[in-house]
């Protein structure tokens, strides 16, 4: 039998005890070997993915100019709107088949720091409502995590709170419309073969399968998301970061077959730190460098900058 990503209850890191102890030492290890792990017992209610999914249908079905008025260029696509075809995979000629809505966290009104401001349609105000909420959820649940993360490596109490308790982070809302016709572009899949920028990656099942990891003998796995489970991936910094001991893992999304299947979307949450933040790795000889200056190059690479 194939194997497979390993699967760990959050519950169990409460609990304490030998509970606790295994829960840290399967998903440190679950992630050294995978950069992949599944998550049971994290507390996001089901009603609220199934609300933000379906105010992200309302949001897409938007005219193309509402859409489109909510773009920002300027600040790297890290908020509001992204059109189809904007986003290219590092190292790829060809755009993903996509468009996506970039939500963040809230800003004070003094607030004068490198963390762009959320945009949102005025015609659909449900949705900012419903965003923010699934924001702050899947934060929380994400800092949760990378609490035995850090116990796993060895690393001071509250290392990743001071980290990313503020940081840059993301909840993207994608939508990967059928292809035109019913048939893909030449060489254009849905989300080329890529690994994430930030720290980790929380990702609830999509609304249609497609997500593949690159194993390390090689071989494309598919990973079929059930419901009430989280897909966590580590993304480049905590590679950084680690010195390579927590990979950043290829993955992607592949293209539905012939025909279309009417449509995938997914939402997945990056956790990033505070741009001010500081990678300095924990084992090798890599410079640190700003968080900041990190997630701008690597948007210039994906050629949204």
């Amino acid at each position: 039998m194939k194997e497979n990503i390993p699967v760990v209850d959050l519950r169990d890191q409460i609990a304490g005890g030998a509970a606790r102890a295994a829960f840290v030492s399967t998903l440190g290890r679950g992630l050294e070997k995978w950069g992949f792990v599944a998550v049971t017992g994290h507390g996001v209610p089901d009603d609220l993915l199934a609300a933000a999914y379906a105010a992200a249908t309302d949001v897409f079905a938007l005219p193309e100019a509402a859409k489109r008025a909510c773009e920002r260029p300027e600040a790297g696509r890290q908020r509001g709107y992204t059109p189809f075809e904007i986003e290219k995979a590092k190292d790829q000629a060809v755009p993903d088949a996509k468009e996506f809505w970039h939500v963040g966290r809230d800003l004070p009104a003094d607030y004068r720091g490198e963390i762009p401001a959320n945009v949102f349609p005025a015609e659909r105000p449900e949705f900012a409502r419903i965003m923010r909420t699934l924001y702050a959820t899947q934060e929380a649940f994400a800092l949760r995590l990378l609490v035995s993360v850090g116990e796993f490596l060895g690393l001071p109490a509250g290392f990743f709170d001071e980290l990313a308790g503020q940081g840059n982070s993301v909840l993207r809302v994608i939508h990967y419309p059928d292809p035109p016709g019913g048939k893909a572009v030449p060489g254009q899949v849905r989300a080329a073969a890529h690994e994430d920028i930030n720290l980790m990656t929380v990702l609830p099942a999509a609304t249609r399968p497609g997500l593949e990891l690159l194993t390390r003998d090689g071989e494309w796995l598919a990973l079929e998301t059930p419901p009430g489970v989280m897909i966590c991936d580590t993304g480049d910094m905590m590679q950084y970061l680690t010195g390579g001991r927590m990979p950043a893992t290829t993955h992607r999304v592949v293209n539905p077959p012939e025909g279309g299947d009417g449509g995938r979307q997914s939402m997945p949450f990056f956790l990033h730190p505070a741009p001010e933040a500081v990678l300095s790795p924990l084992q090798g000889d890599a410079p640190p460098i700003r968080a900041h200056d990190f997630l701008m190059q690597r948007l210039r690479e994906n050629g949204v900058m």
